[in-house]
């Protein structure tokens, strides 16, 4: 478990207050960990998934672009077409 060093103050509303004590009760687990937990499901799990595709992309064979203006249209067209119904 890491050292807690730093400590942070926040203010939310009674309805999300009274959802932290009762998770806290029925988990068995102070308020503090519980956000913390959040935390870490939330951005530590995001960060880690956005670096590994990070580099399967940098990995990624180079493709070839003939004319890269044709290109980024063609791109520009299939996305605003999924808009359209």
């Amino acid at each position: 478990m890491a050292t807690m060093t730093r400590r942070l103050q926040i203010l939310i509303d009674e309805e999300r207050y009274q959802l932290l004590e009762r998770e806290s009760q029925r988990l068995g687990k102070p308020i503090a960990e519980l956000i913390r937990d959040a935390l870490d499901q939330i951005y530590v799990t995001d960060m880690a998934s956005r670096r590994a595709a990070a580099e399967r992309l940098l990995a990624a064979e180079p493709m070839p672009v003939e004319d890269w203006d044709v290109m980024k249209q063609d791109l520009r067209d299939s996305l605003y077409a999924a808009d359209r119904p």
